[in-house]
């Protein structure tokens, strides 16, 4: 259990780590509810290595680190103090876990990736995340033929032991998430762009996917911290994660300027493999994975060109 003890000053007490599982501390909790970038955290993380080193500087202490001021007076804000015990209560109570990026339990894929996570808000399996992994994205408005093909995809990769990752959006997301279901197995993680709360689940319509995938040992993670909405900024920046555990990025049905590809564009600079599915030449879902293929992704044509490539 973790609880306070002690005056730290007149405005906060300070937490008092007691034996419990690896994943959630209060110093985690604070550090990873602080309004700085991802960028300014990862800083704060390489030069003092543990949030709770962060949690008890003083400014003089940052003063190499070239912070503005504006994110320095978000560091030491006091209000981000408290209360804390009361939001790892409600994380214990829902199973959520907390990883930093610099704790062993965080996956080794992202590790590896620019402006990788500085940590991860961790639902469901630990394990998924520490597999084989390959991602399926695509169109949110997805045909008949996307989501037909996005399904069996994924039935296949879980049958064979491998984590289908995707973004749990409307469209082919949801298709592969459920394929994966469909599977003996049913593996699969969800990278959110929103906090992972039962009641940050967006788009609401997916919330039986949701369900499906903590009850059938699957995962739901995301770097925001509980209860943040669904900002348009949000997801651009989930796709590096998605592109970042998977071995392999499978895109099913894209337009030319649709989200999908942004998740591409980091699976390319992360070294991975791109696998498009051709489609209709007179329908806009394929116009971008008919282009990706015409500028050299590997064209999917079946589960065992994926395996064929390994050996």
């Amino acid at each position: 259990m973790l609880f306070f003890v002690g005056f730290e000053d007149d405005f906060f007490l300070r937490p008092k780590i007691t034996e419990r599982s690896f994943y959630l501390n209060l110093y985690d909790i604070w550090f990873s509810n602080l309004d700085i970038s991802n960028k300014n955290k990862l800083k704060l993380l390489e030069k003092f290595e543990s949030s709770e080193i962060i949690w008890s500087l003083n400014k003089r202490d940052l003063e190499d680190l070239e912070f503005s001021e504006k994110c320095t007076q978000k560091i030491f804000d006091d209000v981000k103090k408290r209360n804390l015990d009361k939001y790892s209560c409600f994380m214990e109570k829902n199973g959520i876990s907390l990883i930093l990026c610099n704790s062993e339990k965080y996956p080794n894929s992202l590790k590896v990736i620019e402006n990788r996570p500085a940590f991860l808000y961790v639902r469901g399996r630990l394990e998924n995340l520490y597999e084989d992994c390959a991602s399926i994205v695509g169109s949110r408005d997805a045909s008949y033929y996307g989501r037909f093909v996005a399904r069996k995809i994924a039935k296949e990769l879980a049958d064979r032991n491998v984590n289908v990752v995707s973004g749990l959006a409307l469209g082919i997301d949801k298709y592969a998430h459920l394929g994966a279901l469909d599977s003996n197995v049913g593996k699969t993680i969800a990278v959110l762009g929103t906090g992972i709360g039962d009641n940050d689940i967006y788009p609401f319509e997916n919330k039986k996917v949701f369900e499906r995938i903590l009850e059938n040992d699957g995962t739901i993670i995301s770097e925001f911290k509980l209860g943040t909405k669904p900002e348009k900024y949000n997801f651009p920046m989930r796709n590096r994660i998605i592109s970042g555990l998977s071995k392999k990025v499978i895109v099913v049905e894209a337009k030319e300027n649709s989200g999908s590809l942004i998740t591409v564009n980091y699976a390319l600079e992360q070294g991975k493999d791109i696998f498009a599915v051709p489609g209709n030449i007179t329908s806009l879902n394929s116009s971008g994975t008919n282009k990706l293929i015409s500028e050299g992704a590997q064209i999917f044509t079946g589960i065992d060109e994926i395996f064929l490539l390994e050996n």
